[in-house]
């Protein structure tokens, strides 16, 4: 047995009303052979999300209510099983397995504690200094959050992120930026049309800098760009 074959990866996908798209992300999960589970926790979605995850065979959280990104994603930790998670958004397009495969295997490999994608329609401002820092694909020990699923759950919808940055810069982990130049997150403008788009990007700014302050988002950014180069 290698120490590669200590890892085991479970793949959590935090889904609402992603019917049109979810499948597409399922096709480059479902069957990866570095991927021991997949679990799609539908965040009370009123379209057939969970019909097309089900289809796929994989396992489907249903919450009984509405509850946001960060309260999903703790359900989907609670019920996971491998040492390390990988998150991903269910609207991602033009996602393959070689992309899967590319986040996993540098911690797969223990060269980085944890990766996190920078994909080609991120904000041209992270891809200018190479790091989206609130990106929502991500690989790392699911250790570091399996004992703090409450308060996990407890953050703003959308504090998610910036919540693991944090833990990722106190434990000092060796972090990997890994570029994705095929794929990319939909404007939640095209999703939901413009009005609603501005509105939806706005409270996701506003759960951010609940979560923390644009200092220590600032901070955060200079921090995650130093692991980068640490033991390079």
């Amino acid at each position: 047995m290698t120490e590669s074959d200590c890892i085991t990866v479970s793949c959590i996908i935090p889904a609402f009303n992603e019917a049109a798209r979810i499948d597409a992300v399922l096709s480059a999960v479902v069957g990866h052979p570095l991927i021991h589970e997949v679990i799609v926790v539908d965040d009370r979605s009123r379209d057939a999300t969970v019909n097309v995850a089900r289809r796929r065979r994989v396992r489907v959280i249903q919450l009984k209510r509405n509850q946001g990104k960060s309260a999903a994603v703790a359900q989907g930790v609670a019920a996971s099983h491998g040492s390390h998670i990988l998150l991903l958004d269910a609207d991602l397009v033009g996602l393959s397995t070689d992309d899967i495969t590319a986040l996993i295997y540098p911690v797969l490999h223990h060269s980085v504690d944890a990766t996190i994608s920078l994909r080609s329609n991120s904000p041209l401002l992270w891809r200018a200094i190479g790091l989206d820092y609130i990106s929502g694909e991500r690989v790392f020990p699911r250790s570091l959050v399996a004992n703090r699923l409450k308060e996990m759950r407890q953050l703003p919808r959308f504090g998610l992120e910036v919540w693991l940055n944090s833990l990722w810069i106190e434990l000092q982990l060796h972090v990997q930026v890994v570029g994705w130049s095929h794929v990319i997150s939909p404007l939640k403008g095209r999703k939901m049309g413009w009005w609603r788009g501005i509105r939806a990007d706005a409270r996701m700014m506003c759960d951010i800098f609940r979560t923390i302050s644009p200092r220590d988002a600032l901070q955060q950014i200079y921090a995650l760009q130093r692991s980068r180069f640490r033991g390079n």
